[in-house]
């Protein structure tokens, strides 16, 4: 593919903002990268080739998908913004296998789009840098989606990123991290300074890597409610496993006697806190919960 001058310079940026009068929305968490270096880094560690599908969120002016899109896998790119399909539809002319959906990607049929859009059988892979104030309902969005994901790589609040990679035992820990990795394996890839951006936000952000496991890494009988038992464990941190279970399901006798009933069939002590337990611990124990209940 020829190559083109990288969007993702400061000058480039600068110029393609000042062409279409752009101003940002700060209530759409809009951040460019102006760093070619890190996009070409983020497409490296998604690990793309021409077979893959790649569906990204929050293009704006298209640094990171010209990138993507060199990769020759066909791109899919979401974005809410109305003022930069136009844009878009400029930057990304070089490359046609770029199709860009103006829509909500918390709204949009996300495996209908994608089947309409991917004319070829081939891997799924999430790249993304994503909007700070929903990293969490996309991700959970895209996971719940139906869409066989193969992976995502993401950009994010390195915040979120410690939370989604955390382990049992650690502050970042927490039903977030239990979440994700039940479907995918999480590692950190990197972390991007703040002065990357433009605007420049106000903290560091980070790329993470997930995998997706061959199959959720605990077996459990009913997910819906496995997840229920992860947030309520964790509703508030410093309290103890039994005094959060016993706030969100109740604390007349008979649900306390199943709780203890199932707490004491796992071994798992109840004046531990959420934090403390492993994925496997709480699947036990809603497995546990699922099977005294009927």
């Amino acid at each position: 593919m020829t190559e083109y001058k990288d969007i993702a310079t400061p000058s480039r940026t600068k110029e393609i903002l000042k062409q279409y009068g752009f101003s940002f929305k700060k209530s759409l968490g809009q951040n460019f990268l102006t760093e070619p270096n890190i996009l070409r880094n983020i497409a490296a560690t998604a690990n793309l080739s021409e077979e893959d599908r790649i569906i990204e969120i929050g293009p704006g002016i298209g640094a990171l998908t010209e990138h993507l899109a060199r990769s020759n896998g066909q791109v899919l790119s979401f974005e809410i913004d109305q003022r930069l399909i136009e844009v878009l539809e400029d930057t990304m002319s070089p490359y046609p296998n770029v199709t860009v959906v103006n829509e909500d990607i918390l709204k949009a049929d996300v495996k209908q789009i994608s089947e309409e859009v991917f004319k070829e059988e081939g891997p799924i892979k999430v790249v993304a840098n994503l909007p700070y104030y929903i990293t969490t309902p996309i991700m959970m969005h895209l996971l719940m989606s139906g869409l066989d994901v193969e992976s995502m790589t993401v950009m994010m609040q390195k915040e979120v990123a410690d939370r989604i990679t955390a382990v049992p035992g650690t502050k970042a820990y927490g039903s977030l991290s239990i979440a994700v990795q039940y479907y995918m394996e999480a590692k950190l890839a990197f972390i991007v300074p703040k002065t990357a951006f433009v605007p420049q936000p106000n903290v560091d952000s980070a790329i993470i890597h997930l995998s997706k496991r061959s199959e959720p890494v605990v077996n459990v009988i009913d997910e819906d409610f496995f997840f229920t038992v992860t947030k309520s464990a964790f509703t508030q941190r410093r309290k103890t496993l039994w005094n959060n279970l016993t706030s969100h399901f109740g604390k007349d006798e008979k649900t306390k006697a199943w709780l203890e009933t199932s707490l004491e069939e796992v071994g798992i002590d109840p004046k531990r806190r959420g934090e403390t337990l492993s994925i496997q611990e709480f699947g036990k124990l809603s497995n546990s919960l699922m099977t005294n209940k009927k």
